[in-house]
Parts: C-alpha cells; sequence; structure tokens
C-alpha cells in the first residue's frame, strides 16, 4: 500500500467513526441558527451564500469529482451559490485548457449554471449580473414547480451531457417533492441531486414561526418518500458523516 492509498484508507475509517457524533452537530447546528444566523456570515467571490462552510467545500468536493457542464439550482437569494458554482465551471475550463495546452476565452464557455426563483429581487439579480462570473450563469424566474419553468429547463438541459442538481428553494414537502420529481431525473449516472436544508426535520417545532416548512414537513421527509421509489439514487453516507456540520443530512443524492 503506498502512501497516497494509506492516506485515504485512514480517512474512510475517520468518516466511519463521525457517524456517531451527528447529534452533536445538530446541536451546533440548532444553536449557531437560532442565536447568531450563523449560515448568513459568509460570501463566495464577495456574494452572500447563505451556507454552512462544511457544505460550501461539499459542493467544491463534487463540482470537481462529477465535472458537469449544467447545474440546475433551485433557490438564488442573493446569488452565492451560483457564483460559487459558475467559479467552479471555470476552474473546470481552467484546468481543461492548461492538460490540453490550449488558449480559451475566459467569458466564453461550454459550461453553465441555471438558476430557478420565483421572486429574483432586482438588486440581487443586478449584482449577479455585474459579477465577473456572470457569463457562465442564466436565470429563470418563476416557480420552480411550474410546468413552463420545468419545460424550460428540460429544453435547456438536452443540450448538455453531465448534470448536477441543488435543490434550496421552498422547503415544504410538497414543494421539495415535486422539485425532485421535476428535475433529479436530469441528473446524470455518477452526479448528484443536493437537497439542502433537509435539517429541517431535527430541528425544534417552534422554530420556524413564520414559515410553512418545520419537523414532519420538510426537505428530509420528501427526499425518504422520494427514495421509496427511486433506487437510482441512494444517499451518501460518507459526504454527511465526514462534514458533520451539515444543512443536507441525508440530502447528498447520487446517482448510481
Amino acid at each position: 500500500m503506498n502512501e497516497i492509498e494509506i492516506f485515504n484508507n485512514k480517512k474512510k475509517k475517520s468518516i466511519a467513526m463521525l457517524a456517531s457524533k451527528k447529534n452533536n452537530a445538530i446541536d451546533f447546528i440548532k444553536n449557531s441558527i437560532i442565536d447568531t444566523g450563523y449560515t448568513y456570515n459568509f460570501t463566495w467571490m464577495g456574494t452572500p451564500i447563505i451556507q454552512l462552510p462544511q457544505d460550501i467545500v461539499a459542493l467544491q468536493e463534487i463540482i470537481w469529482e462529477v465535472k458537469p457542464d449544467l447545474i440546475i439550482e433551485t433557490g438564488i437569494a442573493h446569488g452565492g451559490s451560483l457564483v460559487l458554482s459558475a467559479s467552479m465551471l471555470a476552474l473546470l475550463d481552467m484546468s481543461e485548457a492548461i492538460e490540453l495546452g490550449a488558449t480559451i476565452n475566459p467569458k466564453k464557455s461550454k459550461r453553465k449554471v441555471l438558476g430557478l426563483d420565483i421572486d429574483i429581487r432586482e438588486h440581487n439579480r443586478e449584482a449577479i449580473e455585474l459579477h465577473p462570473m456572470s457569463s457562465r450563469i442564466q436565470m429563470i424566474q418563476g416557480s420552480s414547480i411550474a410546468k413552463d419553468v420545468i419545460d424550460q429547463v428540460k429544453e435547456i438541459a438536452k443540450e448538455y451531457s453531465r448534470v448536477l442538481v441543488f435543490l434550496d428553494s421552498n422547503h415544504t414537502h410538497d414543494h421539495v417533492l415535486s422539485e425532485l420529481e421535476a428535475y433529479a431525473p436530469l441528473t446524470s449516472v455518477g452526479s448528484y441531486c443536493v437537497v439542502f436544508d433537509t435539517i429541517v426535520e431535527d430541528m425544534p417545532a417552534d422554530m420556524f414561526p413564520d414559515r410553512p416548512w418545520g419537523p414532519g414537513n420538510n426537505p428530509k421527509t420528501a427526499v425518504w418518500e422520494y427514495l421509496k421509489n427511486h433506487s437510482e439514487f441512494e444517499i451518501d453516507k460518507d459526504m454527511q458523516n465526514k462534514l458533520m456540520i451539515t444543512v443536507a443530512q441525508d440530502g447528498y443524492l447520487k446517482r448510481i
């Protein structure tokens, strides 16, 4: 066994051990979100991303592993996740050019991130469109579960061969289940459909008094329901175990 194999073997053992620490991680998330709005503290390339740092690292790992040419994201907010995805696509373009010894136009790419949101605030749209990564970003305003929006996304996806999906909009069971039915089938084999904020299932019932979601009605319950009839997806337990602190427990779905 060489040094790299020894390192990877130790990592696998460590990840397996971390599974038992899940409750400690949930307690941290519960306390940090309630008391401090922790996820609002971070930006990606200057744009608010509203994600835990661990999940940001996970997305980077997944994008590098999958090497998608299309990333579909529901939920835009300030646009930080779109910028993260676009910047990773730019790095994939650069890496390919380096390997091939080719020259590229940094503003032109065969890769794209497609963002959907029912309400793209004008100041957020403007900031996204002015960002250096904007040439790889396309936005559609409308409900992610509306037929016309779904049809637009499917038509766009026909032009791409390696698709990655992130779901992070309305967090009710019915909405997320509808998103899964619409967009998970677009996920390429070996790629992921990542469902965010499944952690709602593990939070106190009174944590979201002004929201329609909560324990029993959230992204995790939608994932569980979807997986009953979709054996082509499996939960990547290694991902959530090694992250420990993640809003996407049972939400890292890999297509097999």
